[in-house]
């Protein structure tokens, strides 16, 4: 490649092959490598043109205008789905990405450009439309560019997903397929969605430092439907991760099935549940989307620090009792929230946002870290290159405490186990939620009796947070496919909780007259 870069006609030409390409090989071993001593040279941008002479001409342009800061987020993505509906995979499809964004920041403005044309004259464009933002004399680069030092990736993988052929996949369709209508006879009809991708960044900034990150993933959606003496209901099972073939055990295929049935037919014999102010038992691992949703975005730097969060004023106060302890961290390997480098080239690591009820921090990327004189604790991120990062959650949980699940359970005269949640809305500024409950069961007396659904949850996070009076030592990670939205940005995170009681809650079910 010629240092003028590569267009997007080129790209399209060269498509999926690039990521099967042998030089992959030498970047899969870790997210970063580095450079000779002479000079900075990407390993696997290289191929489409990127040098260090194309990135410090776009650096240059986008500090021309003054900006306090700039950077590039190289990205290449190679996507695969297939889908299999009446005993057959009747959809499939491949995609590729490849693009650059370029940042300009001053004081806590932000300027963004992007273009899919790889050429300088393209990112020439982009970085003069990023300047805009700042009105000043231009800002030197350093004089020499470095590549960030190799580290153990957290998703090493030893078969590359552009290396795994389609047959080789095809028989995972069809086995959940076989065993999901063998597990149960009521059950009708499956559906099974398949998805794999490789993607590359590239973080270029103009502190002069450098850092490529391979990051690959897969998930897999296995949804069925069963009749039952004329009625019909519907549950689902869904794994996900950075891993690659492997990720597919006999023992992950087997709980997809058994867990997507079980939550199915478990409907049948559901009740409504009752309505009205009770006690709310959240189930290990799932139920830490509420924690997410209603707790964990207030705790994101960018609310806080202009000042729409209940949060923003609470730093280094109690906000929850002294056993509750909330962390995020990126580190867990092979998670699908788990991180090498955040989308700043940032380092990842475990963020202890709540200790002994005591919120210690909040979620920062490099513009609210400035802004609180802080470090980054790596949660910039974005959804690709045409966005810009800013901070977001990466596996987000709760510590284990001092109690047991059947001592929570057993404490509750009347209330709800909420066992599978699916959606929600939530006000993040004041953390008012409503959550939906696809499966859980009626607490009666200490005991779990009948299985109940359809249940709506409302209440307010922060409130929510200084209500739970319980927290067990079950601590869960869920290995579902969560994809976090905010600012019409998608990501994918991680979460988990203990079992833990939330001493009262709304809950919108079957009015009873009688308070739980």
């Amino acid at each position: 490649m010629n240092e003028q870069g590569i267009s997007r006609r080129q790209v399209l030409h060269i498509g999926a092959a690039t990521l099967a390409g042998s030089a992959l090989s030498d970047v899969l071993s870790g997210p970063a490598r580095a450079a000779t001593a002479s000079a900075a040279s990407p390993l696997y941008f290289a191929r489409f043109g990127v040098d260090e002479g194309l990135i410090r001409g776009a650096l240059a342009a986008a500090l021309s205008k003054g900006g306090d800061f700039a950077d590039l987020y190289f990205q290449h993505r190679v996507g695969s789905s297939f889908m299999l509906e009446d005993g057959a995979v009747n959809r499939a499809f491949k995609s590729v990405e490849l693009g650059v964004g370029v940042r300009v920041v001053k004081g806590d403005q932000v300027g963004y450009g992007f273009t899919e044309d790889l050429t300088r004259e393209a990112l020439q464009q982009a970085a003069l439309t990023a300047a805009a933002i700042a009105d000043g004399p231009s800002r030197e680069l350093p004089q020499r560019f470095h590549v960030g030092d190799p580290r153990a990736s957290r998703y090493s993988v030893k078969l590359r997903w552009d290396d795994v052929r389609p047959e080789q996949k095809l028989p995972i369709l069809n086995q959940l397929n076989e065993r999901t209508f063998a597990a149960d006879p009521r059950v009708k009809k499956v559906s099974i969605s398949f998805n794999d991708e490789s993607s590359v960044v590239l973080i270029a900034d103009s502190t002069g430092r450098i850092v490529e990150d391979v990051r690959p993933m897969t998930s897999c959606y296995l949804g069925c439907v069963a009749e039952q003496n004329g009625a019909r209901e519907q549950g689902a099972y869904n794994v996900a991760g950075r891993e690659d073939l492997s990720f597919y055990s006999e023992d992950r295929l087997a709980r997809m099935v058994k867990e997507a049935v079980a939550r199915t037919v478990v409907l049948f014999e559901a009740v409504p549940a009752p309505a009205g102010e009770m006690p709310v038992v959240m189930a290990a691992g799932s139920s830490g989307i509420l924690l997410h949703e209603a707790i964990g975005h207030g705790m994101e730097a960018d609310f806080n620090r202009k000042g729409t969060s209940i949060y923003s004023d609470k730093i280094g106060k109690p906000i929850a009792k002294p056993f509750v302890n909330i962390v995020d961290e990126g580190t867990q390997q092979g998670a699908r929230g788990a991180l090498n480098v955040d989308d700043e080239g940032n380092d990842v690591g475990k963020t202890m946002l709540v200790q002994d009820g005591v919120l210690t921090t909040y979620l920062h990327d490099q513009i609210s870290a400035k802004h609180y004189g802080v470090a980054p604790t790596g949660n910039g991120r974005r959804e690709s290159y045409q966005y810009a990062p800013m901070p977001r959650m990466r596996s987000t949980y709760m510590l284990p405490g001092p109690h047991k699940k059947e001592e929570i359970i057993a404490s509750v005269k009347k209330g709800i186990y909420a066992t599978n949640f699916t959606n929600g809305q939530v006000q993040i500024g004041a953390g008012d939620f409503t959550f939906y409950v696809k499966n859980g069961w009626l607490i009666e007396d200490g005991k779990l009796t009948r299985p109940v659904k359809d249940v709506n949850i409302i209440g307010n996070g922060p409130k929510v947070l200084e209500q739970v009076d319980m927290v067990s030592d079950d601590l869960e990670i869920d290995e579902g496919g969560w994809t976090c939205g905010k600012d019409g940005q998608g990501v994918p995170v991680s979460q988990g909780l203990p079992t833990v009681r939330v001493a009262s809650i709304t809950v919108g079910g079957r009015t009873t007259g009688k308070r739980g």
